[in-house]
């Protein structure tokens, strides 16, 4: 399993309805965009801490850098940045 699939899996794990996208652009540092419903009514800083949260074991053991965004289904229908990933998914 590469790291990226390993850190989706995780991610997928603490919150089960997410979708989530996990992108290697160098060989170094993750590109990930999770949207879950879980978000909902919860501020981004808390969104975030719960992503981070989870992967709290794959940071101390493999995972470096992770550049990470997070929507509720409603933000993610409006972001500009669906429209670029459907082309790299």
């Amino acid at each position: 399993m590469t790291l990226s699939e390993d850190v989706s899996a995780v991610i997928r794990l603490a919150i089960p309805d997410a979708e989530v996208y996990i992108f290697d652009p160098d060989g170094q540092h993750l590109e990930g965009i999770v949207v879950s419903a879980e978000f909902n009514g919860m501020p981004l800083v808390k969104q975030h801490q719960k992503v981070l949260l989870a992967l709290k074991e794959t940071f101390a053991t493999s995972l470096h850098a992770l550049q990470l965004k997070t929507f509720t289904p409603a933000k993610w229908q409006e972001s500009e940045l669906r429209k670029t990933i459907a082309g790299r998914v």
